[in-house]
């Protein structure tokens, strides 16, 4: 995965090896992102998409991994607010930390995320644009250990994705 940062926006890329429909679907679909959304050890018992602009996608990460400490039994609620989406090819969505009812954590930093998904002549290359207010909502964020999490959330895609094309 290839990061950077220019200021107040976080821009990450990874190539997938798999049909850009496919890893589109992966990011659209609950029966998908309840597979590999989240960092390893954490899964999504709560996964409701209204995939449409307009449409709300609000989730639960719980963390399941007893060796993960204090973050044993940890519930994570996140909600995205689509604004646009052509499919295949980007989706564009306001990311809030939330909680159970799907209020948004004022306190807590929104992102708003532009993904792309690009052909390659090895699969799907998918760009994500994360921007938030200031570099200081960003910096907040990265001290939470994002960066790991998104890493090991993609890792899991990879295996996710691998396995669908294997089962088929």
């Amino acid at each position: 995965m290839i990061s950077k940062i220019e200021g107040n926006v976080l821009i990450l890329e990874r190539e997938f090896n798999a049909p850009r429909e496919l890893v589109f679907q992966a990011f659209t679909k609950a029966e998908h992102l309840k597979q590999w959304w989240g960092p390893r050890g954490w899964t999504l018992p709560v996964c409701h998409v209204d995939f449409r602009e307009g449409g709300v996608w609000h989730y639960c990460m719980k963390c399941e991994d007893k060796n993960q400490g204090d973050f044993y039994g940890m519930e994570s609620w996140g909600k995205a607010a689509y604004r646009e989406i052509v499919v295949p090819e980007k989706i564009v969505y306001v990311d809030y930390f939330s909680d159970a009812e799907g209020n948004v954590a004022e306190d807590m930093p929104q992102t708003l995320v532009t993904l792309t998904f690009i052909e390659t002549d090895n699969g799907t290359r998918v760009i994500n644009r994360g921007e938030y207010a200031t570099a200081e909502a960003l910096k907040q964020v990265m001290d939470m250990g994002m960066m790991q999490g998104i890493t090991d959330t993609w890792n899991r895609l990879v295996e996710h994705l691998k396995s669908i094309q294997e089962n088929n």
